[in-house]
């Protein structure tokens, strides 16, 4: 009697489930945008150094940074889960289409997020693992719930969102001087017209899930752009304050008020328009002013 031998394919399916779990985590914590906010972190911190830069402390940084931002966007979707679904651009989440139990993505997210502060707090200062905690509970539970409430949420966001830049400086000073609130004070006001250009993109979207993005009631708008143009010319003026106070040298200011008439060209074409396309050119201005103004003052810094 033959014996026929059955061949499983367990591995290659083992290797299938752990491919898709990656993706998962991929996802919950936004691996490209958690990067680009270690990145801003990082630039600063290097930037503060002025060349005397202590590697383990910007692998501490990085790695410290990147948990805490990771826990902030995994909380941020558990909160958000049913509201995901109604959106196209979120619909596919992990914890939205229940791939990812709402306990497995909140315990995680909350290991991240402690493990994050902790290392901030003990491989570099006390003050920055308080900025990380900030950061990530207004982040995570004032931002992100009022979304739904007043398009405040975008000002009130952006506290947290220019935290990383502080906590660079501060990561290796110890200290929250003048040059920190400068350097703060740019990313800040960056995000106006960053967020609400793609908020403008994404309006229908955000307002099948109740979101109030856009500043004013109808949306998009004169009133609207306008704000965004308004927030933008502040840019010109505070992308030369690090010059004046010494964080960098002239040209990095020539390039800061480069950039800031860059992104309000592109929001006084908004403010013409009422387009989405050109929403789409802010958007995408948008993503060149902040590397390049934070590099330019980390090389004329060195």
């Amino acid at each position: 009697m033959e014996v026929k031998t059955v061949h499983t394919n367990e591995p290659l399916a083992e290797i299938s489930f752990l491919r898709a779990k990656a993706r998962d985590y991929n996802q919950l914590v936004k691996f490209r945008l958690t990067f680009l906010v270690v990145f801003s972190s990082v630039v600063t911190y290097l930037t503060a150094s002025a060349g005397a830069i202590n590697w383990f402390e910007v692998a501490m940084l990085s790695l410290g940074g990147f948990l805490v931002t990771g826990a902030s966007n995994g909380i941020n979707q558990v909160i958000e889960k049913d509201f995901d679904k109604l959106m196209v651009r979120t619909a596919n989440r992990p914890v939205a289409t229940n791939r990812m139990s709402v306990t497995e993505a909140s315990v995680v997210s909350l290991l991240m997020g402690l493990l994050g502060v902790m290392i901030i707090r003990t491989y570099l200062n006390p003050l920055s693992g308080w900025l990380a905690l900030g950061a990530l509970l207004s982040y995570a539970f004032v931002y992100t719930p009022l979304k739904r409430i007043s398009p405040i949420s975008v000002f009130v966001g952006a506290f947290p969102g220019a935290i990383p830049t502080l906590l660079g400086w501060v990561a290796y000073t110890g200290a929250i001087d003048m040059p920190a609130l400068i350097l703060f004070g740019v990313q800040f006001f960056w995000q106006f017209p960053h967020f609400w250009s793609i908020a403008w993109i994404l309006d229908d979207d955000y307002k099948r899930a109740g979101f109030k993005m856009l500043p004013s009631t109808p949306g998009r708008d004169k009133g609207t752009a306008l704000q965004t143009l308004t927030f933008s010319l502040v840019l010109i003026p505070i992308g030369m304050l690090p010059y004046q106070y010494g964080v960098a040298g002239v040209s990095s200011a020539i390039i800061g008020a480069l950039g800031g008439l860059m992104l309000s060209y592109y929001s006084y074409k908004l403010f013409r328009s009422c387009e989405i396309a050109d929403a789409k050119k802010l958007m995408f201005a948008s993503f060149v002013y902040l590397p390049m103004v934070q590099l330019a003052y980390l090389f004329d810094k060195i």
